[in-house]
C-alpha cells in the first residue's frame, strides 16, 4: 500500500504523523504546487491532502487509487464526481478543533476587549512607575458579564462557544441563517433584532449560499457602535472591504478576524489597509491550530483509512 501526503506543512509538526507508515509505504511532501500533483499521485493507493486540488485529471491519472482522504473538513478540493466515477470514497475529517476554535474564539475576545499588551506597555515603559495612584484608566474596557453575546453558526463550535460565554455571565443569543435551526437551549432572534442588540457576534458558520458576504456594510450600520465582531468561522462571511470601511468611519467598535477571502491573505486585502488599526485584530487562519486539534486531526485521519480498509467504504 502506497500512501501519499501531499502537504504535511499544512498540518505542523505533530507527534503522530508516522501513524500512516504501518499502512505501508508512505511518502511525504511538505507542499505541492499544482503542476507537481499529478506526478506524486499517480502511483499512490491512497493520497491524503488537506488543501491541495485533487482534480479529474489527477484522480484519473492514478489508476491504483482507492481512498482519498482530506486533512480537514471541507472537500471542495476535490472532484467528488470524478472520483464517484471511479468508486474512489472520499473522506474528509469533522469536529477535531472545537476546542481550539472556542479558546481561540475568547482570546481574540479578551484581547479586543481588555489589550493587555497595551497595559503590559504602560508599566514596562516605566509610566507606571510615575505615576502618583496605584492604578491606570488610560484604557477602559468593560465587562462581558451581563452583555448579550451573539453566534451565528450553532454547532458543535458555536455551542462550546456559547458555554464560555454564559460561564462569563453573557446573554447568550443566535441567529439561524438557514431559519431551520430552532432546537437550542438559547433564545433565537431575528436579524435585525440580532444586529441592533448583540454586544459581541460570533461567527461560526460554514460558507454557503446563505452566509456568503453576510457581514456587509448595511448590516454594520445595524450595529452597535461598541459592538465586538469575530469571524472564525469562514472567509467571506464577513465583506472584508465593508468591515474595513466600518472600522474607519467607527460603525463598530472592533473586530477580531482569523479567515479570510483568500489565503494566505492578499497584500491588497482592505483589512490590511485600515487606518485605525487598534480597532482590529488579524490572525493567519490559526484558531483551530492548537497542538491538540492537529494530532486529533490525524488521528481521524489515520481511523478513516482504518475503517476503509476494514469495511471497504
Amino acid at each position: 500500500m502506497h500512501v501519499v501526503f501531499l502537504d504535511t506543512k499544512t498540518v505542523g509538526d505533530v507527534p503522530n504523523l508516522n501513524r500512516f507508515e504501518k499502512y505501508g509505504q508512505v511518502t511525504y511532501y511538505e507542499t505541492t504546487q499544482p503542476e507537481q500533483t499529478s506526478e506524486r499521485t499517480k502511483n499512490a493507493d491512497i493520497i491524503i491532502s488537506n488543501k491541495v486540488v485533487l482534480d479529474k485529471a489527477v484522480i484519473e491519472g492514478a489508476p491504483n487509487l482507492k481512498l482519498i482522504c482530506i486533512a480537514a473538513t471541507g472537500t471542495n478540493n476535490v472532484d467528488k464526481e470524478a472520483a464517484e466515477k471511479r468508486g474512489i470514497p472520499v473522506k474528509n475529517v469533522m469536529d477535531y478543533s472545537t476546542q481550539s476554535v472556542a479558546q481561540g474564539t475568547f482570546a481574540m475576545l479578551l484581547h479586543l476587549l481588555v489589550d493587555m499588551p497595551y497595559f503590559d506597555h504602560y508599566v514596562k515603559s516605566g509610566g507606571y512607575s510615575k505615576t502618583d495612584i496605584f492604578t491606570h484608566f488610560g484604557n477602559g474596557f468593560w465587562e462581558l458579564a451581563g452583555k448579550r453575546f451573539g453566534i451565528v453558526g450553532l454547532g458543535n463550535i458555536g455551542r462550546q462557544v456559547a458555554k464560555i460565554a454564559d460561564a462569563f455571565g453573557c446573554e447568550v443569543v443566535y441567529y439561524s441563517t438557514s431559519g431551520q435551526n430552532n432546537q437550542q437551549p438559547y433564545q433565537r432572534l431575528e436579524l435585525d433584532e440580532f444586529l441592533r442588540t448583540c454586544d459581541v457576534i460570533s461567527i461560526h458558520a460554514p460558507l454557503n449560499e446563505q452566509t456568503t458576504n453576510f457581514i456587509n456594510y448595511v448590516r454594520l450600520q445595524r450595529m452597535k457602535k461598541s459592538a465586538i465582531l469575530i469571524n472564525v468561522g469562514r472567509g467571506g462571511i464577513v465583506n472584508e472591504a465593508d468591515l474595513a470601511r466600518a472600522l474607519d468611519e467607527g460603525l463598530i467598535a472592533k473586530a477580531g478576524i482569523d479567515v479570510f477571502t483568500k489565503e494566505p491573505i492578499c497584500p491588497d486585502n482592505p483589512l490590511l489597509h485600515v487606518r485605525h488599526k487598534e480597532r482590529l485584530l488579524l490572525t493567519p487562519h490559526v484558531t483551530w491550530a492548537s497542538i491538540e486539534a492537529r494530532t486529533l486531526l490525524i488521528e481521524k485521519v489515520g481511523q478513516n483509512i482504518d475503517e476503509f480498509l476494514k469495511n471497504g467504504n
